[in-house]
């Protein structure tokens, strides 16, 4: 037993002073995190519509994602950097929450290296691979990613070329097939090739992006030749450009998008970029109008709001055309340092007209208040606490809520949220 423990001894401080070990000055640790506990006026908190009423109020899960972060290599402008993000969700509902009764999901969200300087002509361009976050563009208070086409891939990211920067990348995000049409092979590779351009200010206090995702579908010959074509999809774009503008201490941003083929349910899905294969898409085209700004009104009061509207053609086999508008606002009100009033405020109207004539209509609204507890004044400054009561209303007297039985509900609950 001696000798065992005086040869791990030995080895761990071999290996600790090795100069691997070394190379790693620090480990930089990110993160986000929301949870709570809330009730409604019949069980448990219910969530409904948050991408097109607003979260505040509106969200019953626990999430979390914790981010480890190092260069591992340093000499001269040359530097190797490895990025590392686990995830969980639940539903949070009981002290022991693990994945033998699916109660907590756990996920690999990030796995890769980034290489900064090494691009000849620019020092700061970053040569990257494995499993990220791309550059993606969020809309915080729906909770929504507009622009993000993330999973595993490789590119070289914010090379300059005049003004502005150029990255370029190629991202694989397969499409699942929930219908399990295909026995034994369920998701569909689809590959992205994403080009964009950053940086550019047209005028003073403004700037600009614009970007192309283009969709390529690579179905087996299995998925090709069974269920009437269905697999065999075409390729598709999506073209993202937007504006943003300094305005009175805070910003205003109008983004324009189109879409075509798998991607134009995003328009009027508030997703980001994920392409479909459930439906028949060869015809389908969408468009996308999206506003959103933080203007501090006084040093103690600010809005944010967020409207998108969107519109789509042919987005499945039975569909003519769908549109969606929907329109949030979130106010804040700052007491003291650490103390604020917050209020939110959300409304949407979604319509599916369909090729037999037929149509379906979805509206609602989302009312808001809460108190909260945060670390700072600023609009965004986290961590912070919210004690809020929340009232969620369909309009098309549709039940979505308490079992399917009622059409409104109450929300009463406690939550923070925070990222570092």
């Amino acid at each position: 037993m001696k000798t065992s423990l005086r040869t791990l001894s030995v080895a761990l401080a071999v290996a600790l002073t090795s100069p691997s070990v070394f190379a790693i000055e620090k480990i930089d640790f990110h993160g986000y995190l929301r949870s709570g506990v809330g009730v409604s006026s019949d069980g448990g908190l219910q969530e409904w519509q948050k991408n097109k009423v607003g979260r505040l109020g509106n969200e019953a899960d626990t999430y979390g994602e914790l981010e480890l972060g190092s260069e591992v290599y340093k000499k001269d402008d040359v530097s190797f950097y490895l990025d590392s993000m686990i995830s969980m969700v639940s539903d949070g509902s009981n002290d022991s929450e693990t994945t033998f009764n699916d109660d907590a999901q756990f996920g690999l969200r990030q796995l890769n290296l980034q290489i900064k300087g090494l691009v000849p002509g620019d020092k700061n361009a970053v040569i990257w691979g494995g499993k990220r976050y791309y550059q993606r563009h969020d809309l915080h208070i729906i909770d929504t990613k507009y622009w993000n086409i993330s999973g595993s891939g490789a590119g070289i990211e914010n090379y300059t070329v005049g003004p502005g920067a150029v990255s370029l990348a190629w991202i694989r995000g397969d499409a699942n097939d929930v219908d399990y049409r295909v026995d034994g092979d369920n998701d569909v590779n689809i590959n992205y090739i994403d080009l964009r351009y950053a940086g550019l200010k047209p005028w003073a206090g403004s700037w600009v992006e614009v970007g192309i995702d283009y969709a390529m579908p690579n179905s087996t010959d299995k998925q090709k030749e069974e269920y009437g074509g269905l697999y065999d999809a075409d390729n598709g774009v999506m073209l993202t450009g937007e504006i943003s503008q300094d305005m009175f201490g805070g910003y205003n941003k109008t983004v324009l998008q189109y879409a075509n083929k798998g991607l134009a349910q995003n328009m009027v899905s508030q997703g980001g970029g994920w392409y479909d294969m459930w439906n028949m898409t060869n015809d389908a085209k969408g468009y996308r109008v999206i506003n959103t700004g933080l203007i501090p009104i006084t040093d103690k009061f600010s809005i944010n709001h967020v409207l998108t509207w969107g519109s789509a053609d042919n987005i499945t086999q039975y569909t003519d055309d769908t549109s969606l508008f929907s329109l949030v606002g979130r106010a804040q009100y700052q007491f003291t340092q650490y103390v604020r009033a917050i209020g939110e405020v959300g409304g949407f109207y979604q319509k599916d007209n369909y090729k037999d004539g037929s149509n379906y209509k979805q509206s609602g609204e989302k009312y808001t208040i809460a108190l909260g507890l945060a670390d700072g004044p600023d609009f965004m400054s986290r961590p912070e606490l919210r004690v809020f009561a929340s009232y969620l209303n369909d309009s098309e007297n549709g039940k979505p809520f308490n079992d399917r039985t009622a059409s409104d509900t109450w929300n009463f609950g406690v939550q923070v949220e925070a990222w570092w």
